[in-house]
Order: C-alpha cells, then sequence, then structure tokens
C-alpha cells in the first residue's frame, strides 16, 4: 500500500486525482487540468504522457468539474416536436452518433407540437448546453432569431433568413410524386394538409400546387390535420366527398392512417385511390399495401445539421444558404394506374 504524502489517505482507498497524475507523468498538476479540459493548449507529446499515465493509475476525468472550470458543458439540446413521430428517432440517432464523435452529449425535448411549451423549454435548457439544434420548430421566426442571438442554433426541416438550415429538397420531392401519379393516369389529386404552422407542410403544398398546374392536373386541399394516424384516419372521411383519384399526405404516419381509413370506408388503395406520403419510415413500409413515398436521408440529415451547429459552437462563421438535402421517390404498392380503378 503507498500512502500518500503527508500522512493523507492512502491511495488504494481513494480515487485518483490530478496531483496523482501529475506526480506519476512527472508534470504540474495544471498540465494535467489542461490536458483534459483544454487539450489544445498542452504540447501533443505532454499530452500523451498525461493521458498514459491517467489511465495507469485509473484516473478519470470529471466532465462536472471541466464543465465548471471551461464554462462549456459540451451538451447541445435537440428539440423536437413529437417524440412519438418516427422521423424524429431516425434524425435524432444521425445526431447523437455525430455529437458522441465529436465528444458532446444530447439532451433531448419533446415539445408536443406546441410552439409556446417549445419556446418555453428552450429558454430553460439555455444555460445547460452549448447550442440548439431545433428539428421541425413550431415557433414563430422571431423567437427563433431570439434564441439565435443567445447560443448557436440550426434550424431542420425549415427555412429561416439569418439562421442556419438544413432543409430536405420538399419541392422536387413532391414535384416527383405528382409526376408519378400523372403518368398513371391521375387528374384529380388532393393535397392533405399538417400543421399550419409546419414549414414543410407549407413548402410541399406550395410545390404540389404549383407542379399540379403545371401538368394541367387538378389539385385541392384539404385540412390542416394532425400529423398523426388519427390525423390521417379523421383525413380518409373527408377524402369521401373529394372524389380524387389520388392523394398526397403531409407525412408517413398520417399516410397510413389515410390508408386504413380509406379501407375501412370499404375503398381499395390503390384500385379506388392512389396514396402517396413523406417519410420514408418503417410503419409505410410494413402497412398493406407498402407506401409509396417521399424518402430524405434523415439519419445524414440529423448529423449534418448536428455538424453544422458544431461548427458554430466552435466560431465557424454561418452559411448564407441552406444545406438541402435531396430527395427521392420510392415506388410502393399504394400507388398505381388510375385504370385498376373499379368503375
Amino acid at each position: 500500500m503507498v500512502e500518500a504524502e503527508g500522512g493523507s489517505e492512502p491511495r488504494a482507498t481513494r480515487a485518483p486525482t490530478i496531483y496523482d497524475v501529475a506526480q506519476a507523468a512527472g508534470v504540474a498538476a495544471s498540465t494535467v487540468s489542461r490536458t483534459f479540459a483544454r487539450p489544445g493548449r498542452v504540447n501533443s507529446q505532454t499530452a500523451e504522457r498525461v493521458r498514459a499515465a491517467a489511465a495507469a493509475i485509473g484516473y478519470r476525468a470529471n466532465p462536472v468539474a471541466q464543465a465548471l472550470s471551461t464554462a462549456r458543458s459540451r451538451m447541445i439540446a435537440v428539440l423536437v416536436s413529437d417524440l412519438a413521430n418516427p422521423i424524429y428517432a431516425e434524425l435524432l440517432r444521425g445526431a447523437q452518433v455525430a455529437a458522441s464523435a465529436a465528444g458532446y452529449g444530447v439532451l433531448v425535448e419533446d415539445t408536443r407540437e406546441d410552439a409556446a411549451t417549445e419556446r418555453e423549454t428552450a429558454e430553460r435548457i439555455l444555460p445547460m448546453v452549448e447550442g440548439v439544434l431545433l428539428t421541425s420548430s413550431r415557433m414563430p421566426d422571431s423567437a427563433i432569431r431570439s434564441i439565435a442571438k443567445q447560443r448557436p442554433v440550426v434550424v431542420m426541416n425549415r427555412g429561416l433568413a439569418d439562421v442556419p438550415c438544413v432543409v430536405a429538397d420538399e419541392r422536387r420531392g413532391a414535384r416527383r410524386a405528382v409526376e408519378h401519379l400523372g403518368e398513371a393516369g391521375h387528374r384529380d389529386l388532393v393535397y392533405v394538409a399538417g400543421p399550419d404552422a409546419s414549414w414543410p407542410n407549407g413548402a410541399r403544398w406550395r410545390a404540389f400546387s404549383d407542379a399540379c398546374h403545371e401538368l394541367d392536373i387538378s389539385a385541392r386541399r384539404i385540412g390542416p390535420f394532425e400529423p398523426t394516424f388519427a390525423g390521417g384516419f379523421e383525413a380518409a372521411l373527408a377524402l369521401g366527398g373529394a372524389r380524387a383519384s389520388g392523394v398526397l399526405v403531409f407525412n408517413a404516419l398520417m399516410a397510413v392512417g389515410v390508408i386504413r381509413g380509406l379501407q375501412q370506408a370499404g375503398l381499395r388503395v390503390p384500385e379506388d385511390v392512389s396514396v402517396v406520403g413523406f417519410d420514408d419510415v418503417l410503419i409505410g413500409q410494413i402497412v398493406s399495401p407498402a407506401l409509396t413515398t417521399v424518402s430524405t436521408p434523415l439519419q445524414a440529415m440529423g448529423a449534418t445539421g448536428l455538424r453544422n451547429l458544431l461548427a458554430l459552437v466552435n466560431g465557424a462563421r454561418s452559411r448564407g444558404e441552406p444545406v438541402v438535402v435531396p430527395a427521392r421517390l420510392v415506388v410502393r404498392e399504394s400507388s398505381g394506374v388510375v385504370a385498376a380503378r373499379a368503375g
């Protein structure tokens, strides 16, 4: 057993300290502290020797103490509109992998599709984090800009001037969906809208409407509906009087609800009504018939947003234009040709 200096507690019965590491590495305690808290301020050979000594005696840096000493928590907040929506699981996975690779943790908050809750949550957690990733924010532009003045912010699934954004190519995605239905002979289409406060909802409707106009296809809109299975099921009831041969639905959860609602009403998908959604998540792949959908690489999107946020945290200048992630149409069984419809 080794006695600590001055007759203090034997080292074998307590956790190693930076003073133990300093003695083992032959450096000052302040050098050990800088190695773990500010690694860029210690030359690489010395830092390697300190880390080797720390590993040899079982020393582990205290992340809370480091945060207090450096005013850096190495935590990023990710605010999501609805954790029950599977698109956020994909976005979060990409963001968490990117954060972990950079030595950061992720604090996730569900704001329940409510702008006031989102604003209150953001203000509450700002002191605990170095940056904020907003996914499908429901807050007004002014509120987002206010938060961006206090911490680095990146906005996902929403275009906003003066704040860094990562968005899907909504225009291209919606156009491909309309082209696909038009090529199958559909001339009367309906867009099933999600929340009015959703930026993608507005972008998708505009792209849908423009594409229909260019292709001489009748375009109507119903909604808004909740962006959930239940919201889609409710929309299916409203579609009963629309007499459309094809529908484009705000998201995959709603699209599955639309399919179930149409089936319960005695209509066949796609023989009577073709259904196309957005977001290629698992539920759309396992529903019968499997959902034709506009797909974006959600994990890659989450990782891109997180990496861009960390760049801002570390002093990078904001990009002037949004980062646009490509979208593609995945054709499955829920869409078909008009000729296959009964009657």
